[in-house]
């Protein structure tokens, strides 16, 4: 059991250790969604649902294998989770919001294989995190990667009034800015000091 506070635990997961912007994961929906900041709080938002949800499955799943003394069925068992939850939230979202299901496309559907969710259940598992620190941690890492989709949807439409060089329209542009975010959160690292 790690002995964190949880107020340590969610700002290493929203800010520090941002998923996207520190780690790299989960990049094809921070790049495929952030174009609008109402869709990217939407991802965010079933991104979030589906990292707390899967991360109370995969303590509680932990905690069965290693009674079991199987605990190399838990990459699969994790997988199984989160895919099953993805369903639910898409079948969710169609029913709910049918706009925002559409604008969402192929990327609500991917959420399955996004390795943000995956590692937040490996993490929390690597690290002995309780119950509790697991809920809180997946809670820190889905608004740590709201907010990288939010910021940059908000770059984004921004820029749709801009005129950039030929040179860096499009893709280009796009990378530059998820840099400068990535480096700009490099200057939470000092939070943890």
């Amino acid at each position: 059991m790690s002995h964190e506070s949880l107020g340590v635990i969610f700002i290493n997961a929203c800010l520090v250790n941002n998923f996207v912007l520190a780690y790299f994961l989960g990049i094809c929906p921070f790049l495929g969604v952030s174009a609008k900041r109402q869709t990217a709080l939407g991802m965010g938002a079933a991104v979030t649902l589906v990292m707390t949800v899967s991360s109370v499955a995969a303590s509680g799943i932990h905690t069965l294998l290693v009674c079991l003394d199987a605990p190399y069925l838990q990459l699969i068992s994790f997988i199984a989770v989160i895919a099953s939850m993805v369903q639910l939230v898409e079948m969710f979202i169609k029913k709910v919001s049918p706009s925002l299901f559409r604008s969402l496309g192929i990327f609500l559907p991917l959420i399955t294989t996004n390795c943000a969710i995956l590692a937040v259940a490996l993490f929390q598992t690597n690290r002995g995190y309780d119950w509790l620190q697991s809920i809180v941690f997946a809670i820190g890492a889905g608004v740590g990667f709201t907010l990288a989709l939010v910021l940059m949807a908000g770059i984004r439409e921004k820029l749709e009034l801009a005129h950039p060089p030929d040179l860096v329209k499009g893709t280009a542009l796009t990378l530059i800015i998820a840099g400068l975010l990535s480096i700009c959160f490099m200057g939470f690292a000092g939070l943890m000091g």
